[in-house]
């Protein structure tokens, strides 16, 4: 079943990198994940603080890059999917997101807060970056949530808040991926020091990590904007969460 009023070939372009997206995303996971446990000794929780740091770059990359982007994506990637549908599972994974962020940073203000001597939390860039995009994440899902989701909204203010959700989603988006790049970097120079410059296995390992998630930001902002790609209505999308002609 094609779309009406979309072209074949662009469905096509779209469907082969909406999947690499998605195999960048999961090879993006697994290589946190591998250095993880490779190379900074695994993961536990307030038992062992410098170890429980690690759950933050794992969940924050699983959270503020990965999920964020899917649930970005989803209008375009499910497509022929009804549209009350594609709510619900845009506000489910932004849900997960936002649970994921918290034990993330939980996770690293414990790590600071229980070493011996305590670690100072907000002073680098990084985290300044970091805090804007969970705070300006946050105040997107609440506002989509209250917006779009709840009843009783009236249809023209809706129209008039979508185009400034969708920017403001895509600048949280471009946000959290700049602090990514910056924390990585940050934490590969606190662990390997003037070692880095040798290029040891570990800072290869690192650069990659960096290099995929510019790809998959890229990639997300690309899908997202690009026009050919746009998804268009289906006929049961008249029908509101509210039950009411959209």
């Amino acid at each position: 079943m094609e779309e009406i009023g979309a072209s074949p070939q662009h469905l096509g372009h779209f469907r082969t990198l909406y999947l690499l997206t998605l195999l960048i995303g999961v090879l993006l996971i697994a290589l946190v994940g591998g250095w993880i446990g490779t190379h900074l000794g695994g993961l536990a929780w307030q038992s062992n603080p410098s170890v429980q740091f690690n759950w933050h770059p794992l969940l924050m990359t699983f959270g503020m890059i990965f999920l964020y982007g899917n649930s970005i994506l989803i209008y375009r990637g499910l497509r022929l999917t009804r549209k009350r549908t594609l709510k619900l599972t845009h506000a489910t994974l932004h849900g997960l997101a936002f649970l994921a962020v918290v034990i993330g940073l939980k996770a690293v203000f414990d790590s600071h807060n229980l070493a011996t001597p305590p670690i100072s939390n907000l002073y680098s860039m990084h985290s300044w970056i970091g805090l804007a995009a969970v705070i300006l994440f946050s105040a997107q899902y609440v506002v989509g949530f209250i917006t779009f989701l709840l009843p009783g909204l009236n249809q023209q203010l809706r129209e008039t808040i979508m185009p400034y959700h969708i920017l403001f989603g895509l600048i949280g988006f471009v946000a959290s991926g700049a602090a990514a790049l910056l924390g990585f970097s940050e934490k590969i120079s606190f662990v390997l020091g003037h070692k880095y410059e040798n290029l040891p296995a570990q800072g290869v390992l690192v650069n990659f990590i960096a290099f995929f998630i510019i790809i998959f930001t890229t990639l997300v902002i690309y899908l997202t904007t690009e026009t050919r790609f746009k998804r268009q209505p289906l006929a049961e999308d008249a029908i509101l969460l509210t039950g009411q002609n959209e």
